[in-house]
């Protein structure tokens, strides 16, 4: 029997990567416990998700479990150890700016959490492969001292600066720069899948993701930007931009893009390796782009405002270099494009 465990199985990347993975594994072990409703309110629970999962995969099994207990963990890992081949771990407390609330929750969910995941799997089933959904947020603002130029209604890097001209890569420093303490506890937690990797030969990637995004996103005002932005746009919700402005660039890439990387690593793993997973060239805005997207596919004229301050240690540009995953995996390519992804996110909505 082939098992997959997926944690945060309720989430965007989590939930599609059930989907995805139904067809391939005879069972499904999803744990998620539902924290992004107190991290973000009951607007933003992912519970409603759980229900459509359970419903519509006759070989999912949920676990409502917090990953920062080990002892629950373990009895999950101990009852299918001998079939478990896949851990995709997704679950995390996933904004900088609510992790500045409570820095002790923040990390030890971002940070144990994934340790008490990675000595279960060590303990447990070593050959299994192990994937993290890290974040763009481990290389802190080190990206803003790139040669940047202002255009008209976004920042792009400097045309002379040709090295980053397809993104940034994996090759950036994550010292010496401010992260955010969302950002810190993901350092600490990429690491470490990493370390595993490399320490104990075990089949681990880190995934540094861009704006992931897709219709299943229950967006909210701290994260999810693409998702509450359109989200904004249907209901005539005012909506903030914080800084630099208006013009900061975010790539996005659709979640099932992103678990198609799974897939391709799944089939041909590594030990503690580490790619740059967004939207890259092929897909991305300025904050003002997408506006005018949403604008565009509402009908709606956007309600917002403009505040000069931005968020401490927010990105001005960033767009992923996924070069290095595409020469490991070159049968690996885009789905989704930034326009289906949001008209994707439009009729969700309306359909609801």
């Amino acid at each position: 029997m082939n098992i997959a465990i997926i944690t945060g199985s309720h989430g965007l990347i989590g939930s599609e990567s059930v989907t995805y993975f139904s067809e391939k594994m005879d069972l499904i072990i999803g744990i998620d416990n539902d924290q992004r409703a107190y991290f973000f309110g009951k607007e933003a629970s992912t519970l409603w998700n759980k229900t459509v999962l359970e419903e519509k995969f006759n070989n999912y099994k949920h676990y409502n479990e917090d990953i920062r207990d080990f002892n629950s963990l373990e009895k999950i890992f101990k009852e299918y150890q001998k079939d478990i081949k896949l851990i995709i771990h997704t679950a995390a407390q996933p904004s900088h700016d609510w992790a500045a609330k409570e820095p002790i929750t923040d990390f030890t969910i971002n940070a144990n959490g994934t340790l008490n995941l990675l000595e279960l799997t060590r303990q447990n089933c070593p050959e299994a492969v192990f994937i993290f959904t890290s974040t763009n947020k481990v290389y802190g603002d080190t990206p803003n001292e790139l040669p940047l130029i202002e255009l008209d209604k976004r920042w792009e890097i400097a045309t002379t600066h040709t090295y980053y001209k397809d993104g940034i890569d994996e090759f950036m420093s994550i010292d010496q720069s401010k992260h955010s303490v969302f950002g810190a506890s993901k350092v600490a937690a990429d690491v470490m899948v990493q370390e595993y990797g490399k320490y104990f030969n075990m089949k681990t990637a880190v995934f540094r993701g861009g704006c992931l995004t897709g219709p299943n996103h229950s967006g909210a005002q701290l994260h999810g930007f693409l998702s509450y932005l359109m989200k904004c746009s249907i209901s005539n919700t005012h909506y903030t931009i914080f800084g630099y402005k208006g013009k900061q660039v975010r790539d996005n890439i659709h979640a099932w893009d992103l678990v198609n990387m799974f897939w391709h690593f799944y089939n041909n793993p590594k030990n503690g390796e580490v790619y740059n997973a967004g939207g890259g060239r092929f897909s991305n805005c300025s904050m003002i782009e997408a506006i005018e997207i949403c604008e565009h596919i509402t009908g709606n004229k956007m309600n917002y405002s403009y505040l000069d301050d931005n968020r401490s240690g927010d990105h001005i540009w960033y767009i992923s270099d996924v070069n290095k995953f595409k020469k490991h995996y070159p049968n690996w390519e885009y789905k989704y494009n930034l326009t289906d992804t949001m008209t994707q996110m439009f009729e969700k909505m309306k359909s609801i």
